[in-house]
């Protein structure tokens, strides 16, 4: 039995041995383990697609002249606005087609996605599945360590324990790019539900 097979049928049956605890938290996964090349490609898959590109590239024209003054004035709007009763930049990033694409894609997961967001060449959102807490990720290493580094580089993030849903969970993070697959045009950030993806690996899902 792998390794991963193990610790998942120990934290199982703790589970069933004390079901009070909820299934506490037990040692981080593995995450590098267990976001595997076919993960990867799953993600890639319907990343790679027209609507995400066309809405990257829109706004990377859109917002390509800001100076970072304005980007770090925009994200303070945002944060803002999280606590508003008037949200116009929230409300329009949520409603537009890439916001509604990768919301959907979040909910066909199944629960194995917690959170998807696209971002543009300055690090700021795009589209998102979900409220993120602040607009401007440029200053973070989901991006820094993603778009600047090349169209191939991937950065998978340490595993967090979730402790409103007593999971582990994980970012993985990556370039994006044009059609023709080298051009980088901004990068992605998909938060991964492990204990999930470890339960689905045990039993070859």
């Amino acid at each position: 039995m792998s390794s991963v097979s193990l610790r998942l049928a120990a934290g199982l049956a703790l589970c069933l041995a004390a079901p009070s605890l909820a299934c506490a938290q037990t040692g981080a996964p593995d995450a590098k383990a267990l976001v595997t090349p076919a993960v990867m490609d799953g993600i890639r898959g319907w990343l790679d697609t027209e609507i995400v590109r066309l809405s990257i590239e829109t706004q990377n024209k859109r917002y390509g002249s800001l100076s970072q003054a304005e980007v770090e004035k925009l994200d303070k709007q945002w944060v803002s606005e999280r606590e508003a009763d008037d949200k116009p930049l929230i409300a329009a990033t949520l409603s537009n087609p890439l916001s509604v694409y990768l919301s959907r894609m979040q909910g066909r997961s199944v629960g194995l996605y917690a959170e998807i967001f696209v971002m543009d060449n300055k690090g700021l959102n795009v589209g998102q599945s979900s409220i993120t807490s602040d607009f401007w990720q440029g200053d973070e290493g989901k991006f820094q360590k993603t778009f600047p580094a090349g169209f191939d580089a991937v950065f998978v993030d340490d595993p967090e324990w979730n402790e409103d849903f007593k999971v582990w969970r994980t970012q993985i993070n990556f370039t994006l790019t044009a059609a023709d697959g080298k051009t980088p045009i901004g990068a992605a950030t998909v938060e991964v539900n492990l204990s999930e993806l470890e339960r689905r690996q045990m039993l070859g899902i």
